[in-house]
């Protein structure tokens, strides 16, 4: 799947949490080392990871995997700035590419097995967009055809791709994520984390 890749947003301050969510302890490690992780096993390349506040920090958990990580200059204006300056890191390691999966440091039921799904429904379908579904959000981790790229460097401010999957939603199709409605935003999301799974350490 090396026409692939993955594109992993962690530029966020975390501030509604008060500490780098990214760097949360999850099965032993921390959360961000899990996420690229998982990216790496999903076998898709290249794989990009966007860093922004506390970069020097987080990527000292990173050291010896096969990603690139990249430093978004303009994290501080949102979400969209990292999806930009992904895409433009990733176009330029592989120019070929023919698509992207979009996802988030804070996901932590991202499994390798899902992103594959993405990639094999993508394959199956051509459709456009492949995206999760979960409670009643369709949304990342998602995958974006080429063609979209363009749309996708659009977004402005705290836009994630979710606007990108309303605008061509008749061009999507989704698999189930239940435990995707699970990320981090403060420090009860995390309490929760543990109480539903229990491997914290």
């Amino acid at each position: 799947m090396s026409d692939i890749g993955i594109i992993i947003l962690a530029a966020g301050a975390s501030t509604r949490l008060g500490q780098p969510k990214q760097l949360l302890t999850y099965q032993g490690k921390a959360l961000i080392r899990h996420i690229a992780d998982i990216a790496i096993q999903s076998q898709c390349q290249p794989i990009v990871l966007v860093l922004g506040a506390y970069a020097e920090t987080i990527k000292s958990h990173l050291t010896n995997l096969d990603i690139h990580i990249i430093y978004n200059q303009h994290w501080s204006d949102g979400m969209a700035s990292s999806i930009k300056c992904g895409l433009n890191a990733i176009q330029a390691i592989s120019p070929n590419i023919e698509a992207v999966v979009l996802m988030l440091s804070d996901q932590p039921f991202v499994s390798p097995n899902l992103i594959k799904e993405l990639v094999a429904e993508y394959q199956t379908t051509n459709s456009l967009i492949v995206a999760s579904k979960y409670a009643d959000i369709v949304g990342v981790p998602a995958l974006f055809h080429k063609t979209l790229f363009s749309e996708l460097a659009l977004l402005q401010g705290d836009m994630g791709a979710r606007k990108t999957i309303r605008q061509y939603y008749s061009n999507c199709v989704s698999i189930p994520f239940a435990e995707g409605v699970i990320d981090i935003d403060t420090l009860e999301d995390y309490e929760q984390l543990q109480e539903h799974r229990g491997n914290i350490y």
